[in-house]
């Protein structure tokens, strides 16, 4: 089968997968009735001449917390680049807020993917956090009002993920999961409406990866915080998610994770096999997608 013939077969298969999705999954009725935090309308991404993602339509509400799957070159980090102001879409529209996405929006806290800190690094936890606040800013701060009110910002923020007991300590000298919750308090000190976390789990043992995802959880509901975890696992946000954006072959698909996290569904959108599987622990396990192209 020729190039154009296979895109057209790959384009019904979606379209029918995603009206089998609204026919047997209708939006609730209260969720439209909250506030709409991001929005998206037939948006396509292009990178180096190559086309990421193309038709992805979907809205994001306030509170939501939406889990970010796919594999890995799929184009997760790409949609958090591109609300985050980094990227412009190649067609459609995207808002942030009813605006058009702009860098350094102070409403969007942000964790970028971590990177291993150098163990010589004498840069105290607080003093990471407080750089959520005026990081952008050069020359040595003075004693005045709002540099007191960044000490209380910076406190109230280490409290928050519970790490007031290493805040003095250097972070290069902290474990994984220490330093993953002063990357987060770093994202809340600005007291952000809208939460954008990019594999925040990655390299951290299972332990800490559930400790991570539920204190996330655990703030956004108590502060009314929206969520988009990327995240390779679904496992260790599975109680907390409200829907799950899946990323793959070039479409973006949103739904609760009963509708998007099936063999059926996933089988469609790969055009291939792809099974899901439960353990009896209820933990979910999808085969067959490792790596796109």
């Amino acid at each position: 089968m020729n190039e154009a013939g296979t895109t057209k077969m790959t384009d019904e298969y979606w379209e029918a997968s995603q009206t089998a999705l609204r026919e047997r999954f209708p939006e609730q009725g209260d969720a439209g009735m909250r506030e709409t935090i991001v929005s998206a309308q037939d948006v396509a991404v292009q990178l180096g001449g190559r086309s990421i993602w193309r038709g992805a339509s979907f809205t994001i509400q306030a509170g939501e917390f939406i889990a970010i799957l796919g594999p890995n070159g799929a184009g997760k980090s790409t949609l958090l680049r591109l609300l985050l102001g980094l990227l412009a879409p190649g067609q459609g529209s995207v808002q942030v807020f009813g605006q058009a996405p702009r860098r350094g929006n102070p409403a969007i806290g942000y964790v970028p993917q971590r990177r291993t800190l150098d163990a010589e690094l004498a840069v105290r936890g607080r003093d990471l956090v407080a750089l959520g606040v005026d990081g952008h800013r050069w020359g040595v701060p003075l004693p005045t009002p709002a540099a007191r009110q960044k000490r209380v910002l910076v406190q109230e923020a280490l409290e928050l993920v519970e790490a007031g007991a290493y805040a003095d300590r250097p972070i290069g000298q902290l474990s994984g999961g220490e330093q993953q919750r002063l990357l987060l308090a770093q994202a809340l000190v600005g007291q952000p409406r809208l939460l954008l976390l990019d594999e925040p789990l990655a390299s951290l043992d299972l332990r800490n990866q559930y400790a991570i995802a539920h204190l996330v959880g655990q703030l956004a509901r108590a502060r009314g915080i929206s969520v988009l975890f990327v995240a390779h696992d679904l496992n260790p946000l599975l109680s907390l998610v409200d829907r799950v954006l899946f990323v793959a072959r070039g479409q973006v698909a949103i739904g609760k994770p009963a509708e998007v996290i099936t063999t059926e569904f996933l089988t469609r959108l790969y055009q291939s096999p792809v099974e899901v599987v439960h353990d009896s622990r209820g933990r979910v396990f999808v085969v067959g997608l490792e790596h796109e192209d």
